[in-house]
């Protein structure tokens, strides 16, 4: 068996040892495990999530062989959830897998404490009914749950739980914190012992931009008043300053300096994200106050006191033209003052600890200093319970949807949807299941989706008749491509969830097989 470190290493890179010590530690329960739980599953498996557990109790059709590649000609008659086990199993022999045959909605009715003991529920294939049950008793158990479903050549995916907090976010783009405009003594100092007048040219074109940009947003403030360039010819006299400056055109030094000028001119002090974070309620801390909130309080005494309005800083520096004499003084001066920055958040920490009566030491230095290192990029992701959002989702943004054309057809399968499960609930079967009838079921279900539109207050809109006709035409099947691409989506957001790593998506993500495209529905 190949060593963990080599077995998951191209993923190791992207979420690190704590990120897949995560998912090693997660138990998932996943119910149904048609095309779309399969393929959900298929992917945490081979990532090496820590135990799964599979609740279906059909068995496997001949129909199944053509959606499904974890069951074969031999399966047929057997158990689906034992079938789709041992398969899984295959992929990953570090996982636990067991299965439990037994009908999802059965176990939602009878044993609502079975829930309890996983990290993360996914449920596929589930009608409105079942969804909002399961829904209420994961919140009760601080369960998560991750609701997927693949109907045709549609299919969403929806993330449920009252509060996920996530330190280590990775944006795509954020700004580096260099405090080019807001310089603490130490580098101010080290800036003060270059002169950028040298009349050595080698000396002059490996001077730092960092250094560059220090200085010269000083000498400006000097002559105006104290404050920096903030309208537009400002910007473009400070960046002539820049310019000017150069005794030669091959001076990368100094062209990195005019491109990084903006983050002189960037506002002082904390994000609005990041002060809706420290302002909210929960940063008022008590002794059952997540790590998170606790460290946010802490957070939240330093940029009042010693960050003097700014949050810690992450100690590293870009790649930049320089010498390595002066590159390595201005590592160390970001790392100390990064250093410094983290001393002065976990004394407060602790103070916390104790002041609510928890051990001190219950917060480990290594979070600590990702909290530190990641503070201006914290998010705060909270969900409405499925149950609020389908009795009264927001009505400005759903009537925003119904009327917007790049919206519409999106927001049109969302509500087909939830049609189809009212369609089954009065005539036992969903809306062009058999053959037969077809004409029937388009017009039973444009009525149920006309009162389902009318029951959210949306009287006198309509959706398309080819989205309808569409729908009856899907028969509910479950297709293995767009069961695929629902179960990576599905399994992507699990691992977001679990390793507390990226943001997972707010709304419910709709794909639209017909136009190839995916939105998100915030309701």
């Amino acid at each position: 068996m190949a060593e963990p470190k080599v077995k998951y290493d191209r993923q190791l890179r992207i979420w690190g040892e704590q990120g897949q010590a995560a998912l090693e530690k997660a138990s998932i329960c996943l119910l149904n495990c048609g095309p779309t739980g399969s393929e959900t599953l298929k992917n945490l498996v081979l990532g090496g999530i820590g135990s799964i557990t599979i609740v279906d109790g059909t068995k496997i059709e001949e129909g199944d062989l053509g959606n499904n590649f974890m069951v074969d000609e031999s399966s047929i008659g057997q158990s689906k959830a034992k079938c789709v086990c041992a398969f899984l199993q295959e992929l990953n022999d570090a996982v636990k897998a067991k299965f439990i045959e037994e009908c999802p909605e059965a176990l939602i009715e009878t044993r609502p404490s079975f829930f309890s003991q996983f990290t993360l529920v996914v449920a596929t294939q589930l009608v409105e009914e079942w969804i909002v049950k399961l829904d209420k008793i994961c919140r009760n158990a601080n369960v998560i749950l991750v609701v997927a479903r693949s109907y045709g050549l549609t299919g969403l995916v929806r993330i449920s739980l009252k509060e996920h907090t996530v330190i280590e976010s990775k944006p795509d783009h954020f700004l580096d914190d260099l405090r080019l405009n807001n310089p603490w003594p130490e580098l101010r100092r080290f800036s003060e012992t270059i002169d950028l007048n040298i009349p050595d040219p080698v000396a002059h074109k490996h001077t730092p931009y960092v250094v560059i940009l220090v200085k010269m947003a000083e000498e400006w403030a000097k002559s105006h008043g104290g404050s920096l360039p903030s309208s537009r010819e400002e910007k473009k006299e400070f960046k002539d300053l820049l310019k000017a400056k150069m005794i030669a055109m091959d001076e990368d030094n100094y062209r990195e300096a005019i491109e990084a000028s903006f983050k002189v001119f960037a506002p002082h002090g904390i994000s609005p994200d990041l002060k809706q974070i420290v302002d909210d309620c929960c940063a008022e801390v008590d002794s059952n106050s997540s790590d998170f909130w606790i460290l946010v309080a802490a957070l939240k005494e330093f940029i009042a006191n010693e960050g003097g309005g700014e949050a810690p800083m992450e100690g590293s520096i870009p790649d930049m033209t320089s010498s390595t004499e002066h590159y390595v003084n201005l590592q160390n001066i970001y790392q100390a003052k990064a250093e410094a920055d983290f001393m002065l958040i976990e004394e407060r920490a602790r103070n916390i600890l104790k002041k609510i009566g928890r051990d001190p030491n219950s917060i480990s230095k290594t979070t600590i200093k990702s909290f530190c290192k990641n503070a201006r990029k914290l998010k705060v992701c909270r969900y409405r319970s499925l149950e609020d959002e389908f009795n009264s989702p927001i009505f400005a943004e759903l009537q925003k949807y119904l009327t917007d054309e790049d919206f519409s057809v999106a927001v049109g399968f969302y509500i087909l949807l939830r049609a189809v499960d009212r369609f089954a609930a009065n005539y036992n079967s969903f809306p062009g299941q058999f053959d037969g009838g077809i004409d029937e079921d388009i017009s039973r279900l444009k009525t149920t989706a006309v009162g389902l539109l009318s029951d959210l207050g949306c009287n006198g809109l309509t959706l398309s008749e080819d989205l309808i006709n569409e729908m009856c035409r899907f028969g509910a099947a479950e297709l293995h491509a767009v069961a695929a691409f629902i179960g990576g989506i599905a399994s992507q957001e699990v691992i977001k969830l679990i390793t507390r790593q990226f943001v997972p998506m707010s709304g419910t993500f709709v794909f639209n097989g017909i136009d190839h495209k995916s939105q998100l529905l915030s309701l």
